[in-house]
């Protein structure tokens, strides 16, 4: 079917359960950022393949609201759908719940497993739980992973199942009013941390599709068991860990009393509706502690971050050395290079790693204007031809069982570069600079340092969209919170151990696209002669060893402090990477890192 048969036949649908409205969001039932194919429902419905959409049906509109990341992706996509944009990262552009209230009279249709309980409860719309897409989607749809789940070892998590479910139970005792209580958990990186399990479910995110309720007793896994071989049930048993199938979730929640534990902003609304309320379960919505604790990276976490750092840089070294001096000159008879060509080429130079899973996202190659999409996506059969010549923007990363790397770095490929192109990739190092030597007291939230990062390019009457940092999860998903770095007044504060990115960016559309990205580990601030209380003073340690592109820098619009900063920093990268490269690789990086001054 067509988008447009497909709108067709969920309206008919509609009309046949009495419903005014349908939502359909870019979720999964455990509020994935990032999910398997198997519930791409906004995907399957529009077209849109962001990360990031909700599509709103009434008898006669259809909407998609996704923020301003992908506006120019969703502009191409939704064309010939009849599915109109809704630019939610616009100031005037009204929430998905407010403009049902004001433009829907009647019963709202929504699939109770894809929406969080906090979500559920702000519609102030008539609601009915049902879901729509199960019997439209029959052909095609592809089913849920039973990739195999295996232990994850305490070498690298830093930390043992035992002791993790035994923090969390002496917390959860403090919390709880009754004897008997439990904790449902639905997040998948919670999960996976949480037990000290990974897996192949969701790509770039080695998570596990399951449930898990810990209690004061006993922990159940609810998954397939198709996912479970011996030695991995061994590894449960050892930990004492009880299995049972995947659906089994919703009724086992049925038979639980006391106090039960849940996370209204990642658990779904059909779970919450299982607590069994009248027969005395006493439901309390509560921020998860394992999603708190998780992100504080323990020593061994830490350590094992800067290892897959210099693994990447290695890898990232190797690539630019191929981009400069073999890319571009294989023979007139050979095919031209693409987007697709470099992604390629970064995979297998980064898979020759030391303990290299995969990568942690989908690599963004961004040639010229399509650089200036912030959340661009080449594929093997649409992609920019790549020449010699513009701007290269390269957002990529790695999965090592070490950690998690996240980093773009944009390069000029060769010509005359515009002045303006300078001061843009100026301002924007700039800012990046700022927030890496940032130095604040403890309590600090990420909104409050957000503006250190956008300050040269405001005064330039220029802003971003996207956010200038997310927390990273260490072999987890590369977008974790609570932490982050943003305009958006988030009240979690910055503690040791949070690893945020560091990355600002100017997007000038058809022309490039300019981000420089690190990832920044918060760690105590060395007390300097200046200090003149007691007040306990935070820093951040830059994980991530790679080069910035020199030749793009105005130095005219650089102070000697910055200038420094960036020598001082390529003296690491260049101290850290030589001894794992060959002698020519080695005299490449020193070129690279050379110092650079007025």
């Amino acid at each position: 079917m067509t988008t447009i048969e497909k709108l067709a036949a969920l309206r008919q649908l509609m009309q046949e359960n009495g419903l005014a409205a349908y939502v359909v969001p870019g979720n999964d039932p455990h509020a994935s950022e990032y999910m398997p194919s198997h519930w791409y429902e906004v995907t399957w419905l529009s077209g849109f393949k962001g990360e990031a959409g909700t599509v709103v049906i009434t008898m006669d509109k259809a909407l998609l609201w996704t923020d301003s990341r992908y506006y120019l992706q969703a502009g191409i996509e939704l064309q010939g759908t009849t599915i109109e944009l809704m630019r939610e990262s616009d100031v005037d552009c009204p929430n998905v719940k407010d403009w049902l209230h004001a433009n829907v009279t009647g019963t709202v249709g929504v699939n109770p497993e894809m929406f969080s309980v906090n979500d559920f409860a702000e519609f102030r719309s008539a609601l009915k739980s049902i879901d729509l897409i199960k019997p439209l989607w029959t052909e095609d749809r592809p089913p849920v992973p039973e990739d195999k789940l295996y232990p994850y070892s305490a070498d690298f998590a830093g930390e043992s199942v035992e002791s993790k479910l035994s923090r969390m139970r002496k917390i959860l005792n403090r919390k709880a009013s009754d004897d008997k209580w439990a904790l449902v958990i639905s997040a998948l990186d919670e999960i996976a941390w949480l037990l000290n399990i990974r897996g192949n479910d969701v790509p770039f995110n080695p998570v596990v599709v399951s449930f898990a309720v810990l209690e004061k007793d006993q922990c159940t896994l609810f998954v397939n068991p198709a996912k479970i071989d011996s030695p991995a049930q061994n590894y449960l048993d050892f930990n004492n860990i009880t299995v049972q199938p995947y659906e089994a979730v919703y009724d086992y929640i049925r038979t639980l009393r006391g106090t039960i534990f849940y996370d209204g902003a990642r658990v779904n609304e059909a779970l919450f509706e299982a607590i069994d309320k009248e027969a005395g379960a006493k439901a309390v919505n509560t921020k998860s502690p394992i999603l708190t604790d998780k992100a504080k990276k323990n020593d061994v976490e830490l350590e094992g971050e800067r290892i897959a750092m210099r693994q990447d840089s290695v890898a990232l070294t190797r690539f630019f050395k191929w981009l400069e001096e073999e890319a571009f000159s294989s023979g007139s008879a050979a095919r031209p290079l693409t987007e697709w060509d470099i992604m390629q080429k970064l995979y297998d130079f980064r898979a020759m790693g030391e303990n290299f899973v995969e990568e942690s996202f989908g690599t963004i190659a961004g040639y010229k204007g399509n650089g200036a999409i912030v959340h661009y996506e080449a594929t093997k059969d649409n992609c920019a031809t790549v020449h010699p010549e513009g701007m290269l923007l390269l957002d990529s990363g790695g999965q090592y069982l070490d950690g998690t790397t996240d980093i773009t770095r944009t390069v000029w490929l060769g010509g005359e570069i515009p002045a303006q192109a300078k001061r843009d990739y100026t301002y924007v190092l700039k800012g990046h600079i700022a927030l890496a030597r940032a130095r604040f007291p403890r309590g600090t939230r990420g909104n409050q340092l957000d503006a250190l990062a956008k300050q040269y390019m405001w005064e330039a009457g220029i802003t971003f969209g996207h956010g200038t940092g997310h927390g990273v999860g260490h072999f987890l998903c590369c977008h974790e919170g609570p932490q982050n770095v943003r305009t958006d007044n988030n009240p979690t504060p910055l503690e040791l151990g949070h690893i945020v990115s560091d990355e600002p960016g100017i997007y000038r559309t058809g022309e490039w696209g300019i981000r420089t990205e690190n990832l920044i580990a918060v760690i105590p601030a060395e007390r300097t002669g200046a200090c003149t209380t007691e007040d306990e003073f935070y820093q951040f340690e830059t994980l991530t060893l790679c080069f910035y592109d020199t030749t793009l820098i105005d130095l005219s619009l650089m102070t000697a402090a910055e200038i420094e900063w960036i020598n001082e920093y390529h003296q690491r990268v260049f101290d850290e990477t030589a001894p794992l490269l060959s002698p020519e690789e080695t005299e490449y990086l020193r070129k690279k890192c050379a110092p650079i001054e007025k």
